[in-house]
């Protein structure tokens, strides 16, 4: 008899381990799905066989390019270069072409891990927020952003325009482009700019950055700057990192 209940017992603490075993296997697997999302953002930047490079990859980033320090922006004939003001410093230069632009913005990131998927859910979080409507897919520079903005029209309406934000992770840098106008409705449209895109160096520097900084850029010493003056103070984008591609800025008139 006490043999017989002695195994009894045996087998219901055999019994509660295995449950308790099964239990601890179902909470690993929770947290790791939980945390899956979150891992799969923060990956090791991608190759980049046709660009944006960095400035350790080009022999002479200044040729056929516009330097502004930060980035070495590719010359298109018939294109304006317009920059994009900060407080005092210059963060963001945008290429416009005909009725086409496309912004481009570098930004420190952590040397080891790219930042483009979580910059994604971030813009489209702060997109969908204000009422707009986003899709994430993949197009020619790879995952990217194609939303309908809300934006108020000159008469006082509101309307939604056509915006693509793509990105590209390099080393110890992150570089966005905001391409707007036909370059966000027509693939035709947005050849040139996707190639401004691919062929702007990066020149992130040795200082050291806190992650998503952006990297500072200068004016060309034979630049001369015409202020817009039609532009004004205007409350920061809340899905751009308080800068607005659809705002016009300076621009530099004469490159020589």
């Amino acid at each position: 008899m006490f043999r017989r209940r002695k195994e009894r017992e045996d087998a219901l603490d055999e019994l509660d381990e295995a449950v308790e075993a099964e239990e601890e296997l179902a909470e690993d697997a929770e947290e790791s799905d939980d945390s899956g999302d979150s891992n799969r953002y923060n990956l090791p930047p991608a190759p980049r066989p046709d660009g944006p490079w960095d400035i350790s990859e080009v022999r002479e980033p200044g040729d056929g390019r516009v330097d502004l320090g930060g980035l070495f922006v590719p010359g298109v004939e018939g294109m304006e270069l317009r920059v994009e003001v900060a407080g005092e410093s210059i963060v963001a230069a945008t290429v416009v072409l005909r009725d086409s632009a496309v912004q481009l913005q570098a930004f420190a990131a952590p040397r080891s891990e790219g930042i483009w998927g979580e910059v994604r859910e971030e813009i489209a979080s702060g997109i969908t927020q204000q009422g707009g409507v986003v899709d994430e897919v993949e197009g020619p520079l790879g995952w990217e952003l194609r939303a309908q903005v809300p934006v108020q029209l000159p008469d006082g309406t509101n309307g939604v325009q056509l915006v693509r934000f793509v990105g590209c992770d390099g080393p110890r840098w992150f570089l966005r482009g905001v391409i707007s106008g036909q370059g966000a409705v027509q693939p035709a449209a947005a050849g040139v700019l996707e190639s401004v895109f691919r062929d702007t160096v990066v020149l992130r520097g040795d200082s050291p950055m806190a992650p998503r900084d952006p990297i500072v850029l200068k004016l060309p010493s034979d630049a001369q700057m015409v202020p817009d003056g039609a532009a004004e103070q205007q409350e920061p984008s809340k899905f751009g990192d308080g800068i607005d591609p659809m705002r016009r800025g300076p621009e530099i008139t004469e490159l020589h």
